[in-house]
């Protein structure tokens, strides 16, 4: 009679896939929830805080502060996965998300519009929370397997964002019968989205990925640079060229597609399109930034990360050329969006994979926070140089500041990469 083989008989790389398949699922299911609450909470920030105010330029802020909110919470994040594993920093981030959601709850109520901009700023948590969520995904990858496995995480953030604005009118009416004033009903739901994940999170992502990994690889079990995250993030990209090349164009191309995406809305308004042609080109958009990344992390682990960061460059310079000369044409502004998200997704998918591969598993943390940190200080200052540009200027300079900016950083780019050198 045949024994049942032990865990212990099983190969170790045999159990490294078994697990890396759950930590896929976990991931792929807190990236949905947390995406939920991340969309519900956007839907209706900007107006909350217009009625609240009474100010349209102040309404303006409640983008801003999730975005700081996310670049401020990546350090935290990184800093205390690197130290206890990604359950906790991940846990970290979406538990400041839920205490956000409830602030904003709190603020509706007291009609406090400063109190409602802290508690997006931590509402940003759910944001860095996802992106995080995406290094997770790289640290039990086979050789090869970083961009394919990375990209199904980003392609579980299209159920999210899709779906998370259409629950805010229902949520909204659901939280009005439950007591709650109008438009905190929204927040409450995203609190509750934000709770699954953290659920999710702290039950499901055992054993912590990371520490398995640094386990293996034989690496310290707590990262290196101890409290001193950015610094010691510095020094390894010193030392490392093609995670710099990385870590610059994941910047670029998100700077790039928030910087047109955020006045694409203002241009068509301007035109006369009306708020359904809007809403229909930004979820085109939305959908060319998520819905092929299983394609593009496909495409990286075969062809190679630097030529699909190229190809990306190349999509957002189709992208910025075609929005910068649409004038009326709603078609043209509509594929220009298209590209835009496209080349976006080969940033990030293609960047962050190269990106992971390049650094030693024991240091990875503290490189990927700084990453977050500058993706997002990056496309907050893209959004008001943006702004800046339409209002002095006009929506087709904007297509060529970016267009510039993007065809420079492929050109050095390429040149690094031919040289193979730093």
């Amino acid at each position: 009679m045949t024994s049942t083989p032990t865990k212990a008989a099983i190969p170790l790389d045999d159990q490294i896939r078994a697990v890396q398949r759950r930590t896929l699922g976990v991931l792929s299911g807190a990236q949905i929830a947390g995406g939920v609450g991340v969309a519900v909470g956007l839907a209706l920030s900007s107006v909350v805080v217009d009625e609240l105010s009474g100010s349209t330029v102040i309404s303006g802020f409640a983008g801003t502060a999730t975005v700081l909110g996310a670049a401020l919470l990546a350090l935290p994040t990184a800093k205390v996965s690197g130290r206890s594993g990604r359950r906790a920093g991940l846990a970290l981030a979406y538990l400041a998300a839920l205490a956000g959601c409830a602030l904003s709850v709190a603020a509706i109520s007291m009609g406090n519009w400063p109190l409602l901009l802290v508690g997006l700023v931590l509402v940003g948590g759910g944001s860095a929370g996802n992106l995080a969520a995406r290094y997770s995904a790289t640290d039990l990858s086979p050789k090869g397997h970083a961009g394919r496995h990375l990209s199904l995480v980003v392609w579980a953030a299209t159920i999210g964002s899709v779906a998370g604005p259409n629950l805010a009118r229902p949520a909204d009416q659901i939280g009005m019968n439950a007591g709650l004033v109008e438009k905190a009903g929204p927040f409450a739901f995203a609190a509750l989205a934000f709770a699954a994940a953290l659920l999710i999170i702290v039950a499901g992502l055992r054993p912590d990925p990371l520490k398995l990994a640094r386990e293996r690889d034989g690496a310290p079990q707590a990262d290196p640079g101890g409290s001193r995250t950015v610094k010691h993030a510095w020094r390894t990209l010193r030392t490392t060229p093609m995670a710099r090349r990385a870590l610059i164009m994941i910047a670029v191309s998100h700077t790039a597609m928030v910087s047109v995406m955020s006045m694409t809305p203002v241009k068509l308004h301007h035109d006369g399109s009306n708020l359904d042609v809007i809403g229909l080109v930004i979820s085109l958009h939305i959908a060319g930034m998520y819905v092929m990344s299983p394609v593009v992390g496909w495409l990286a682990d075969k062809a190679g990360k630097v030529p699909v960061l190229l190809l990306g460059m190349s999509l957002l310079l189709s992208a910025a050329a075609l929005a910068g000369t649409a004038d009326h044409r709603v078609w043209q502004v509509t594929t220009a969006l298209v590209l835009l998200g496209l080349g976006w997704s080969c940033g990030l998918v293609a960047g962050s994979a190269l990106l992971s591969e390049s650094v030693p598993v024991g240091s990875r943390p503290s490189v990927q926070g700084l990453s977050d940190l500058l993706m997002n200080v990056c496309g907050a200052t893209g959004t008001i140089v943006a702004g800046a540009i339409v209002g002095g200027l006009s929506y087709g300079v904007l297509g060529l500041v970016v267009g510039v900016m993007v065809a420079l950083a492929g050109l050095w780019l390429a040149a690094g990469w031919r040289r193979g050198g730093g």
